[in-house]
């Protein structure tokens, strides 16, 4: 690339695990400095540091108050920022570490799942003017409001980057993880996943959305609105890796070809069917009012046709596996009121979904991937679609067998096995 162009690097906890690894991030960082570009690198904790922190508070209080483990798990990133900072220096660079509220990284007051509203970098503009490495400790800002330290929610440093990548102005922002890019599947459960050269936003969303690890969701929608293209790279070689942008940039044939892009699944869904709901007005209403009112994200909904006999309902829906218990007692509350019969819960379930912009214009897609499932005797509990995606409710145990069954159906084989680094997918 001509003249100096700003590039702002991510590196998550698997590429900084340890004092060896942060020495190779410094010399991969360093790299990128002397080729001429002004580098931002923002960074996660190392290694599994945010569970241990998250261990040790739990060991401390067995409910830690937000405010503080906020407080304590920033620590992490703090460590691995300043770690990295005397790692550039020693191989004879300039670098400055700035915790997220220093870099200007201003967020709503929620502890523990702040979003960010502005990105204010008057000192990292500084600091690169000067002709200094910057590094910011990823997952962390400063709240609007009460000026306290808030974090981002899990795997929230990629948000960062794009955010900062955005105020900067950057040409682009590399995410650099432990696979060689974006994969037609996991990797650790088709190892003929092949890697995808580049991928649409809108088709990254919702690989995301359903489940793929790669890239978090908030980052893709932040690069989307912001039009930042994001490069995922793996910080174990030196393989081109995939970009992620507009669709009207993508190059060529190639994208006309591909019918289906990718096919991601999601182990942390679980399923709530509400049994017998009196089939009158308000009550699925009521029913999703109670579940949202407890800031729940529901999935899919699937209602099915009424009893003629009864004129009751069944209504299931998917919800994060974690908010499950929190679920069945805010509808236990309002069993007698909306005068439904019972609540069944399942958590051994997992979602399968193809993904792909090539849909739009192919009828039958649907076809081949329900008989794909159907030889792999796998049996579908939900449905849901857009225009772009597919996905299917399935046995727990069945995930593997039904990613595999429509990798294999659309074609997306490799020849050769994929590599998988360090084992996180993060």
């Amino acid at each position: 690339m001509s003249g100096v162009t700003r590039v702002v690097q991510k590196f998550g906890g698997s590429s900084v695990a340890d004092a060896e690894s942060i020495k190779r991030v410094a010399r991969r960082v360093l790299r990128t400095k002397q080729e001429g570009h002004d580098v931002v690198v923002v960074i996660s904790a190392m290694g599994d540091t945010t569970d241990e922190l998250m261990d040790l508070a739990l060991q401390v209080s067995p409910q830690p108050a937000p405010r503080e483990l906020d407080m304590l798990l920033t620590s992490g990133e703090r460590m691995s920022a300043a770690l990295l900072a005397m790692a550039i220096a020693d191989l004879g660079a300039t670098a400055r570490s700035f915790t997220g509220s220093q870099a200007g990284v201003i967020t709503t007051g929620t502890h523990g799942n702040a979003r960010i509203i502005d990105i204010t970098p008057g000192r990292i503009q500084s600091a690169l003017d000067e002709g200094d490495i910057v590094i910011v400790a990823g997952f962390q800002g400063v709240s609007q409001d009460t000026k306290d330290i808030t974090t981002l929610g899990r795997g929230a440093s990629d948000t960062t980057a794009v955010a900062l990548a955005a105020a900067l102005r950057a040409d682009f922002c590399e995410i650099y993880t432990d696979v060689d890019g974006v994969y037609t599947a996991d990797p650790r459960i088709v190892p003929s996943a092949r890697q995808i050269p580049e991928i649409a936003y809108e088709e990254m969303l919702e690989m995301a959305a359903c489940g793929a690890k790669i890239l978090h969701l908030r980052c893709v929608e932040y690069a989307r609105r912001e039009d930042v293209p994001v490069h995922v790279r793996s910080s174990f070689s030196d393989k081109p890796g995939t970009w992620v942008k507009d669709l009207a940039d993508l190059k060529g044939p190639l994208m006309e070809q591909a019918l289906i892009s990718g096919v991601a699944h999601d182990r942390g869904e679980a399923k709530i069917t509400v049994v017998g709901v009196p089939d009158k007005i308000g009550e699925a209403a009521a029913i999703f009012q109670t579940v949202a009112d407890n800031e729940i994200n529901v999935d899919m909904i699937v209602q099915n046709v009424s009893h003629v006999d009864t004129s009751r309902t069944d209504i299931s829906f998917t919800l994060p596996k974690t908010d499950g218990r929190k679920a069945i007692q805010a509808l236990e509350a309002i069993k007698d009121r909306v005068g439904f019969q019972d609540l069944l819960y399942n958590d051994q379930i997992g979602k399968v979904s193809v993904v792909g912009v090539g849909m739009r214009s192919h009828p039958g897609v649907t076809a081949k991937f329900f008989s794909a499932l159907a030889e792999a005797d796998v049996n579908l509990e939900m449905i849901s679609t857009s225009e772009i995606r597919i996905s299917v409710v399935v046995d727990a145990d069945r995930v593997d067998a039904a990613v595999a069954a429509a990798h294999t159906a659309f074609g997306l084989d490799a020849e050769s096995e994929a590599v998988v680094y360090a084992g996180t997918g993060r």
